[in-house]
């Protein structure tokens, strides 16, 4: 005769074994998903060239391997205030910036914005099943569309921030599939999250990489200029200025030409100065826009004979940009005295709408020839100075009506956007 006793300790017995087996085999599974997707982010590293290849695999693999509709990757700004669409993979089609998204109507801006609102700290694998008030309407619209009951979210996380997220949408939300297709995402999300930071850090080594190289390079030019052009300026100007000094008598032709060429000598030494100067940046004892408009064009009156007019308006802060309007309006200004038979000149340079900056140099002369504006080497160079400091630069002329060179800059807070964002 059996004690009753007995009977319910081995059932209890026989309940904690099966929870122990199925505990085992839980474990088992999601081992042996952790190492699927080891193994697959590896395959991958080697035969994708870049990151964007390897995350275009690896979401059409967590796609069919979870047999789902479609999976997307969203991107998290470093200072957590944008969350930016990167890529998605529906129906058997890749779409990213520039490659389909308008063939998409998936609502991305709407899906980046819910999932930026759970801010850099978002840890915890999401899921939203049916009608979830918690996804956006225009989101529940699209999934109910496409058949998509279940939406999976995984955050790309590292120890210290959040990178984005990848996020699984499936057509049927049983509680088992649901669960190992929660156990696949995190699995893929943690390599993804590893193979995005790997490749940020190389790319801020690479950079870091081409700034030391510039940098060096920069560093060889300016020695360069020192060692050669700056000192042998300064010893033609020392040989000048003795000869002028030794030599009371000379014709006053002579004696004027003499000065004329301690003036140039002294001038290229201050450009080749301030070259090196730009290239290795040493700000104190700079020479000021007006100062250096001046000096250019006292210089430019007494080598031609042409009138020149300077007006030099009040000026706003130009944050380091004066070495490219010096180069421009020395350009402009030399052209104009070399080229243009010009029997005026007139330099201009002012503030516009309080903070903003206008340089204008203008001539009356003959005109700049269609073909010396597409080729000239002067043009080129005011051109790209002109693009370095983020100005424009307007070249109006006309045969025998004269020239303008305008340049203006206009801060970013002045400026109007092309273009809008497209209707997500």
């Amino acid at each position: 005769m059996f004690d009753a006793t007995e009977t319910v300790d081995l059932r209890d017995l026989r309940r904690e074994l099966n929870d122990a087996v199925d505990q085992q085999r839980r474990s088992e599974c999601m081992a042996r998903i952790q190492s699927d997707a080891v193994q697959l982010a590896l395959d991958l590293v080697v035969r994708e060239a870049d990151v964007s290849g390897f995350f275009r695999a690896f979401i059409k693999t967590l796609v069919e391997e979870c047999e789902s509709r479609a999976c997307g990757v969203w991107l998290l700004e470093e200072d957590g205030t944008r969350c930016e669409p990167w890529m998605a993979y529906v129906d058997g089609a890749f779409h990213a910036d520039g490659d389909g998204w308008d063939q998409l109507a998936l609502p991305r801006r709407a899906m980046a914005d819910h999932l930026r609102s759970f801010g850099p700290a978002a840890r915890e694998t999401l899921e939203y099943v049916g009608e979830d008030e918690r996804l956006p309407e225009v989101v529940r619209e699209f999934n109910r569309a496409r058949g998509i009951v279940s939406v999976q979210i995984a955050p790309l996380a590292l120890p210290t921030s959040t990178l984005g997220w990848i996020a699984l949408a499936s057509a049927n939300a049983s509680a088992c599939e649901t669960q190992w297709r929660r156990a696949v995402l995190e699995a893929t999300a943690n390599q993804a999250t590893l193979a995005l930071h790997q490749n940020r850090l190389a790319e801020q080594s690479r950079l870091e990489a081409r700034r030391q190289a510039a940098l060096e390079e920069r560093n060889r030019i300016a020695r360069d200029i020192h060692d050669t052009l700056t000192q042998g300026f300064a010893a033609i100007l020392m040989q000048l200025q003795g000869a002028r000094r030794s030599s009371t008598t000379l014709p006053p032709a002579v004696a004027s030409a003499l000065d004329v060429a301690v003036d140039l000598a002294r001038t290229h030494m201050i450009e080749a100065r301030r070259s090196v100067g730009a290239l290795r940046p040493q700000p104190a004892g700079e020479e000021s826009l007006p100062a250096a408009l001046e000096r250019m064009t006292a210089l430019a009156r007494r080598t031609s004979g042409v009138p020149i007019e300077l007006t030099v308006d009040e000026l706003p802060p130009l944050g380091g940009m004066e070495r490219d309007i010096i180069g421009i309006a020395q350009e402009a200004l030399t052209n104009a005295v070399a080229h243009a038979r010009a029997k005026r000149i007139a330099i201009h340079a002012a503030a516009v709408r309080a903070i903003g900056f206008r340089l204008s140099v203008a001539d009356d002369g003959r005109g700049i020839a269609r073909e010396h504006r597409l080729r000239g080497f002067g043009m080129t160079s005011m051109q790209e100075r002109a693009e370095r400091i983020g100005a424009s630069l307007t070249i109006v002329t006309a045969p025998r009506a004269g020239t303008e060179v305008v340049l203006a800059w206009e801060p970013p807070s002045f400026s109007i956007p092309v273009g809008t964002d497209a209707v997500r």
